[in-house]
């Protein structure tokens, strides 16, 4: 990896963040599948290096959270004795997106349990810089983990969407009408007409699009922990610091004060370089 060109880690960087698989990349740029593997992780852990160091003192005010499905090495209903349950079956990406400029100020990977999304929660008051007002479903640990995290230092409130059945058969894929939405106040005093979790939604829905080991009903997973990880940093690297969004018509980083320009995936990688980012190889 060393030797290849950057001009060719370009091409590689943008087939991976535009839901490419590593296969159809190796045929596309001609370049081993390995060596992709290894600047994946590379740049990777820079991004998600770049984001814990530039990532402070955020004015953001209206935060909406959710949870996005993958999974390592196999189902977790196919797991055995033999598996690390640590490092494969189910995992969830947290992510908490600010509804005003789009950024996502704070990730996390792991189970979806009450230690992640306090880990997750710390991460995101870490980088915060005044109270802010949070949206998520109603999953469980959310709650506890707010409390941990915030105290009453917080205005959060739940959205809950019920959705009508869809029978099994023809349109079975097809996404399932929302029958109610209930929204209520957990912590504090949140705004009621924007306690959302639509900005975010879309967001999962991007992740799916740009992040190929992601994509429902394929063949595309991660047989290994650390591509995950790396995946899903180098997916909100690009994000926040390189592809505009359409409606700000900057990127978010711009938009919440972060940088001052559009980034290219050039300076992406330069950034990472810079912050440390050490490549190892990876199975797929």
């Amino acid at each position: 990896m060393n030797n290849l060109k950057r001009d060719k880690q370009e091409v590689v960087i943008r087939c991976l963040v535009e839901g490419a698989s590593v296969r159809s990349t190796e045929r596309i740029t001609n370049v081993h599948r390995d060596t992709i593997l290894r600047l994946m992780v590379k740049v990777g852990n820079g991004c998600k290096n770049i984001m814990a160091s530039e990532f402070h003192d955020l004015q953001c005010r209206r935060v909406q959270l959710d949870e996005i499905w993958g999974y390592v090495g196999r189902h977790q209903r196919r797991l055995t004795e033999a598996d690390d349950q640590n490092r494969t079956g189910d995992f969830w990406t947290f992510v908490a997106i600010d509804a005003d400029t789009r950024l996502v100020p704070a990730y996390r990977v792991g189970k979806r349990n009450l230690e992640t999304t306090t880990q997750f929660l710390s991460e995101l008051s870490g980088r915060l810089a005044n109270r802010v007002q949070i949206s998520s479903d109603a999953m469980p640990s959310y709650i506890e983990a707010i409390d941990r995290v915030f105290g009453a230092n917080v205005d959060y409130g739940q959205i809950v969407k019920s959705y009508e059945a869809e029978p099994v058969g023809p349109g079975r894929y097809s996404p399932p009408r929302v029958s109610s939405i209930k929204r209520s106040v957990r912590v504090g005093r949140p705004e009621e007409g924007h306690i959302s979790t639509s900005y975010v939604e879309r967001s999962n829905l991007l992740m799916r699009m740009s992040i190929r080991r992601l994509t429902r009903l394929t063949d595309a997973f991660s047989k290994k922990l650390e591509n995950l990880e790396a995946s899903i940093a180098l997916h909100f690297g690009y994000y926040n610091f390189v592809r505009i969004h359409r409606s700000l018509r900057v990127t978010p980083a711009m938009e919440a004060g972060v940088t001052k320009s559009v980034w290219t995936i050039n300076d992406l990688v330069d950034a990472c370089d810079s912050h440390g980012a050490r490549s190892k190889p990876e199975g797929k």
